[in-house]
């Protein structure tokens, strides 16, 4: 027997075998597991009788044990606010991926890609599970109905595909033939389904019967989405034509035409309670409306430097909502609230063509044109939010923080009888050892009168000639007077 070299050994006992196959090395995957918050609002179910029996979170790791599911903080939206980077998913075959959506019990998340395929990831750990070839031509949409039991999706070639929870295709149709269908919905009953196309029109189908039975038509240009009402029969539609407008399914009459927007609408999405509905544009605006007042939108809400691309209420906060433009920058925003309350800056390279919340309402999955599918969750109490993702999220005090810094920097210099200087406390007024508040009916540190007491120590900065430093400190500076003179108003 010829001997065998020393790492021949080492390297055949780590080879582990399992039914004539090498078996594969494990790998730590990250996961976002829901069934934690499930069971502690299971356990603490009893005691929650009204809003003040609730825990108030705090920012800290203590009070991870506490949290509890989206819908548990019915009250609270900003528990929904998912900006925290879990997973990148990408597929061997790179290509823009058009649309992405969750199975009905949140096991797994459907992404629709140009090349027709179905990719199937494990909505637990984000890893691949399976790759179907569902379509010829480009998927451009897809939509599970409300009983949960079949899925419709479609095309550039103007087909719609049944399919089965267990991803069998039970039929194809061709609904518009030679354009792409953009947009699809189903009716309340489940019953009928409407699409809309690049053709212009939109087309209501009978779902058991694969047959066509009313066109509407009114819309001068490609038709980019629609939805069917919840509860009613009323459709919404959006059209490059930069109209919106309201349909009787029944009759296939129009309703009402609004004209908000001044460019082409992307999307328009009803939300659950029936009486708002949402709308995208590429004038870089958000409109909600209300149906019980059409004469102008509820409320508008900017933000976006580039066209809005996709949009999607979330499933348990109605006055919740999520957006994204062709920039790649994902903004969440509140109804009754001008700002966006969170923000993802350059979530993708390129534009985000989908956006689709997990039935649970604590993961948000995006699909974007730079061939990537990515997965974002809840931020835990504690995390530092430190990220690419969170740069604009961080808080004011860090801006404090950066400005203290310059200040202490400058202080170890030399000073200069000429040289511009800026004068800043130590401590915060009010709470100074050495000040004596002669106001007894005011909390230290909490009223906002000037103080005039010459023993509270400063700090002095000292530029030199250096202008270009002291224009940027000095915005600095601007920026917090401003802030606090706000927060005081």
């Amino acid at each position: 027997m010829v001997p065998q070299p020393d790492y021949y050994y080492n390297n055949a006992s780590q080879r582990t075998v399992f039914d004539g196959k090498r078996k594969r090395p494990s790998i730590n995957r990250k996961t976002v597991d829901y069934r934690s918050t499930i069971i502690n609002y299971i356990r603490e179910r009893p005691r929650l009788n009204s809003v003040d029996d609730f825990y108030y979170i705090q920012p800290s790791s203590a009070y991870m044990d506490k949290l509890m599911p989206p819908s548990t903080w019915y009250f609270n939206p900003s528990t929904s606010i998912c900006t925290n980077h879990v997973h990148k998913s990408t597929n061997k075959q790179r290509c823009p991926v058009n649309v992405v959506t969750w199975t009905p019990e949140g096991r797994r998340l459907i992404t629709g890609s140009s090349s027709g395929e179905f990719t199937l990831w494990n909505g637990l750990c984000f890893n691949f599970e399976t790759i179907l070839q569902a379509h010829q031509s480009a998927i451009r949409s897809m939509e599970w109905s409300h009983n949960q039991e079949f899925m419709i999706s479609g095309d550039d070639a103007g087909k719609v595909g049944y399919w089965q929870p267990n991803m069998n295709n039970a039929k194809e149709i061709k609904a518009h033939p030679g354009d792409a269908v953009r947009d699809l919905s189903f009716s309340p009953t489940d019953k009928k389904f409407v699409t809309c196309s690049d053709d212009g029109n939109i087309k209501i189908f009978d779902f058991a019967q694969c047959r066509e039975e009313i066109v509407l038509e009114g819309h001068g240009w490609d038709v980019k989405s629609v939805d069917w009402h919840p509860t009613k029969a009323l459709l919404v539609s959006g059209s490059k034509d930069q109209k919106i407008k309201l349909w009787c399914p029944k009759s296939g009459k129009q309703i009402d035409t609004l004209h908000g927007h001044k460019s082409a609408i992307s999307r328009v999405k009803w939300n659950r309670n029936g009486n708002w509905f949402l709308s995208a544009s590429r004038d870089q605006l958000l409109k909600v409306y209300d149906i019980r007042n059409l004469k102008s939108a509820l409320q508008t809400f900017r933000g976006h430097k580039k066209e809005v691309t996709a949009c999607a209420w979330h499933p348990f906060h109605e006055n919740f909502f999520v957006s994204a433009g062709s920039e790649g920058t994902i903004l969440y925003w509140l109804v009754g609230t001008d700002e966006a309350v969170g923000e993802i800056t350059q979530a993708h390279d390129s534009s985000v063509w989908s956006l689709s919340w997990h039935p649970v309402g604590h993961i948000l999955c995006s699909g974007s044109n730079d061939h990537t599918t990515k997965f974002w969750c809840r931020n835990r109490p504690g995390d530092p939010m430190n990220d690419n993702f969170n740069s604009k999220n961080m808080s004011e005090a860090m801006e404090a923080n950066e400005a203290s810094i310059l200040i202490q920097e400058s202080d170890q210099s030399d000073t200069d009888s000429s040289s511009f200087s800026l004068h800043f406390p130590k401590s915060i007024p009010g709470l100074n050892s050495n000040t004596n508040n002669s106001n007894n009916n005011a909390i230290p540190g909490l009223n906002f009168t000037p103080s005039n007491n010459n023993n509270e120590e400063y700090y002095q900065i000292d530029f030199g000639n250096n202008n270009e430093e002291r224009h940027n400190v000095q915005n600095k500076i601007d920026n917090l007077v401003n802030k606090q003179a706000t927060l005081q108003s």
